[in-house]
């Protein structure tokens, strides 16, 4: 396996702490999957069993309102998502469309449960900092929603494009 692979997981809050053996091991059946500008990775409400790694190039995360994809964030190489489905089993939550032409480990529940047979105490881990950003993000959300409710204008967000 490539050692700049195992580097730019290593670097990841997900996968802090993990240990180069453990990412080689987890990594080792995961699919490498391209995705051309454009197209996307997965729709809002869309069959959930697996989360991505980007290797190279940019994605915009989006949500559905009134007929138009709304910004939530703008991820690049070395940033992750779709890890709910790891934990949940639900619906995707968001769409993930790629900006330029990416490139994305694909890790699914699968990986993880071999991980969890082969070496324990890194699946835990992996398990605590999934839910460790997750904490970070709905901190973030209730923020912003506590702000809305007591009235401050929060930023106006465009649509992206179409639905």
């Amino acid at each position: 396996m490539r050692p700049a692979r195992i580097a730019l997981i290593q670097q990841m809050p997900i996968f802090g702490a993990i240990g180069g053996e453990a990412i080689e091991f987890l990594l080792e059946p995961a699919p490498v999957v391209d995705v051309p500008a454009g197209a996307y990775f997965f729709r809002e409400n869309d069959a959930a069993n697996c989360m991505y790694v980007l290797e190279a190039g940019q994605v915009t995360v989006s949500k559905s309102w009134q007929g138009h994809e709304l910004l939530l964030r703008r991820l690049q190489q070395g940033d992750c998502f779709g890890e709910m489905a790891l934990l949940d089993l639900f619906p995707r939550s968001a769409t993930v469309r790629a900006d330029s032409d990416c490139s994305a480990i694909e890790l699914s529940s699968a990986n993880l449960y071999r991980l969890f047979e082969h070496d324990a105490v890194q699946f835990a881990l992996i398990q605590m900092n999934i839910a460790r950003e997750m904490s970070r993000r709905l901190r973030v959300t209730d923020d912003l929603l506590f702000r809305a409710r007591m009235g401050e204008v929060l930023e106006a967000h465009e649509p992206l494009f179409p639905s």
